[in-house]
């Protein structure tokens, strides 16, 4: 077994500590990572504090990986030691269902394999990202293109597909109006998406103070959502938007700017069920919908996306005994975007 140390949690109360434990031996198709940087993502609180109610503990977090390739299987093809690369949230799936051989392995028909908190084929607990190493099938590894800001990068294996793979599903491009609600770790990936697929987006926020905000991140136009002449102004005019927020908010006001036909996609996870007038789809025809990350294809088409157009997350740098203040801040929104752990920390 290969030794590992990474923070952990060992309760929904307790604070994130040290924490050392064992990985598989690499296995023929596997590739091991040295990580580099770690996303912090709101869904690693969530979890961590049980609030999704499925918690396995002890928890190493961490779904948004950049690292180095240290060692590869005997049948591993595409990586090789010294390799730039990146792990995402899933890192397995059966590979044989429908959605599996349609390239969207996060729809697996019988359950993909989430990158920790469960457990993996061979019976282990899987241990994420807030540690120094990861062991994982090639066929769940994306190259990564050098880059002189590969902690921008870390964010783009969750919030960066989370927020592409919505706007690419709903084809997303010129002539539409797309509104970006919330600005925040997923928020400000789809805004800069949606921008750079040449849409005319506007960003709905609650904070005034982050009106500059979004017009340097490329919003056309910037709406207080809690200002209801504001939101009148904008009634059946928009052909997509695209909901990031994963606190409870008024969803019914929202839909009542999609003109007839035009798609909501929720992408934010709320820990409490929303409340919907029917009559808000049926009256203008209007779809609501969900998205969760992307299959492999297609996150590997983001990255290369990204790094063709010079897009990153904007991150604040963080070490990794800072990461229990860093989920505080999460939780109050104050951060712009979103935190990345530098794991060279971890060996401090």
């Amino acid at each position: 077994m290969m030794q590992s140390h990474g923070y952990a949690g060992h309760s929904a109360t307790t604070p994130l500590t040290p924490f050392s434990f064992e990985r598989r031996d690499p296995k023929d198709k596997d590739v091991v990572v040295e990580i580099l940087y770690s996303g912090v993502c709101h869904s690693d609180i969530h979890s961590v504090r049980n609030e999704w109610k499925n918690a396995v503990y002890p928890m190493v977090p961490g779904h948004e990986i950049v690292g180095r390739v240290t060692a590869v299987g005997k049948e591993v093809s595409r990586f090789k030691a010294g390799d730039t690369v990146g792990v995402g949230v899933i890192v397995d799936s059966c590979r044989t269902c429908p959605s599996c051989k349609n390239n969207e392995e996060q729809y697996c028909d019988n359950g993909a394999t989430l990158t920790y908190g469960v457990k993996d084929k061979y019976g282990d607990v899987t241990y994420g990202g807030y540690s120094n190493n990861i062991v994982v099938d090639e066929h769940f590894v994306h190259s990564v293109k050098e880059t002189k800001n590969l902690a921008g990068v870390a964010p783009l294996l969750c919030s960066g597909i989370t927020t592409y793979s919505p706007l690419r599903h709903w084809k997303v491009g010129p002539g539409m109006k797309v509104g970006i609600v919330g600005l925040g770790g997923l928020g400000h990936m789809g805004l800069k998406f949606a921008h750079s697929f040449g849409a005319h987006v506007v960003q709905f926020t609650t904070s005034e103070s982050k009106i500059e905000d979004a017009k340097q991140l490329g919003a056309d136009e910037v709406v207080i959502s809690k200002d209801p002449a504001a939101m009148r102004k904008q009634a059946s005019s928009f052909d997509f938007i695209l909901d990031t927020v994963s606190a409870p908010h008024n969803i019914n006001a929202l839909l009542q700017l999609l003109k007839r036909d035009a798609t909501y996609a929720q992408v934010g996870l709320p820990d409490t069920p929303p409340t919907l007038f029917m009559g808000d789809l049926i009256f203008k025809r209007r779809n609501m919908s969900g998205s969760i990350i992307g299959g492999m294809k297609e996150t590997q088409e983001m990255l290369d996306y990204c790094a063709v157009k010079g897009i990153t997350a904007d991150i604040e740098m963080i070490r990794m005994e800072q990461i229990n203040e860093a989920f505080e801040r999460v939780v109050k929104a104050d951060v712009k975007y979103r935190f990345v752990i530098d794991m060279a920390s971890l060996k401090k």
